[in-house]
């Protein structure tokens, strides 16, 4: 089903607001959380008006920020050639931090 972009804001302000609803935050926990203005969440909650990044702000601290990856993916590589160099294109992921595990006195280090 397509939507007009009025009617995809006003769908994701509702998102927005229930998600908060669902933590049990009132809005302006959720702003201070979010590091936006509480006029800035009221309108995110109301209209879905923000700036991209009160958006991504908004999304982070209601704890949705893997959802914006899938917003504008990548077209479909078309040839063999097409699919290297889309992955020669990205930046590396950088290795996962492993943290070191500290021994201490009077306990046996894990097996």
């Amino acid at each position: 089903m397509l939507q007009t972009p009025t009617e995809i804001l006003h769908d994701l302000a509702g998102r927005i607001k229930a998600r908060r609803v669902a933590l049990g935050w009132p809005q302006l926990e959720a702003a201070q959380r979010a590091g936006v203005a509480y006029r800035t969440w009221r309108r995110l909650e109301t209209e879905g008006q923000a700036s991209v990044e009160d958006m991504v702000k908004a999304a982070v601290a209601l704890r949705c920020e893997e959802g914006l990856s899938a917003l504008f993916p990548l077209p479909a590589a078309s040839s063999l050639d097409a699919l290297l160099a889309q992955q020669a294109a990205r930046p590396a992921a950088r290795p996962a931090r492993v943290r070191a595990l500290r021994s201490r006195p009077g306990k046996a280090p894990p097996p």
